[in-house]
């Protein structure tokens, strides 16, 4: 029997790769279309007709740092699909080396805040009439880096914590028509689900794995399942909250 796809439509900003990208196929074999927002449009157009198959799912190009961009994001999403049930804050710049707070400047500081930050601040703004018509729900990504960091990690520390905070004021703000939810992912294994040009073999390690309660590194299956559960309505009762998915790790007491 096929898949039936339901009326629901999701952006997954960052679709293109990582867990964005698993996030997108996750959606659309559990009957949603998906707008998949991406700035590397080599990557975009890839996970767009690799998963073309999945159901109806249009690549829309976006730089959710920049404010045009992400107005037309939705406008263009509006366009094609009709309508936005769901809004997936994935897009966002990863740790650049760890570096001595004399070394970060300003520009850098500022680039990590404005794409991992700013940048779900504003698709929620343009995208708000819209989720709130559709009584929809949002889920930002953060990060275990908001709980816990290690040393040079500030912008990017900032950012994630930033966004668990914006997650409980938008829940407030938005509620109680649309629901705020944030999941806080650990150490997730992406190298499967890169553009296929940035591929390289995976090198976790049975040491890795191990050292996690719950006995491997994660996956972003693993984020994408606990995505869409947050967006469904078997989460009705669910906003303001922050969920991590990390294993077990930030659990653990950990000396040298």
């Amino acid at each position: 029997m096929a898949k039936r796809t339901s009326d629901r439509v999701a952006i997954v900003t960052g679709g293109g790769q990582g867990i964005g990208r698993a996030t997108v196929k996750h959606l659309l074999e559990s009957g949603w279309r998906v707008a998949l927002a991406e700035v590397d449009a080599e990557a975009g157009e890839e996970a767009a007709a690799e998963y073309a198959g999945l159901g109806p799912v249009a690549f829309v190009p976006c730089d959710v740092a920049d404010e045009v961009s992400v107005e037309a994001m939705i406008q263009v999403t509006i366009k094609h699909f009709g309508r936005i049930d769901g809004l997936v804050n994935n897009a966002g710049l990863g740790i650049q080396g760890h570096r001595p707070l004399a070394r970060l400047s300003l520009a850098d500081w500022n680039a990590v805040i404005g794409t991992n930050l700013t940048g779900a601040f504003l698709t929620v703004k343009y995208a708000e009439g819209y989720l709130r018509k559709a009584r929809g729900a949002v889920v930002n990504i953060a990060s275990t880096r908001a709980l816990m960091s290690e040393a040079g990690t500030e912008a990017y520390a900032a950012s994630k914590g930033g966004i668990v905070a914006l997650t409980h004021a938008l829940a407030i703000s938005l509620g109680p028509v649309v629901r705020v939810n944030c999941v806080s992912p650990g150490w997730i294994d992406v190298t499967k689900w890169k553009k296929k040009s940035a591929r390289k073999p995976a090198a976790i390690t049975a040491e890795d794995d191990a050292q996690h309660p719950a006995g491997r590194v994660g996956r972003p299956e693993d984020i994408a399942a606990m995505v869409e559960y947050l967006l469904s309505a078997k989460a009705e009762f669910i906003t303001g909250a922050n969920f991590v998915v990390d294993g077990g790790m930030t659990r653990k007491m950990m000396y040298v």
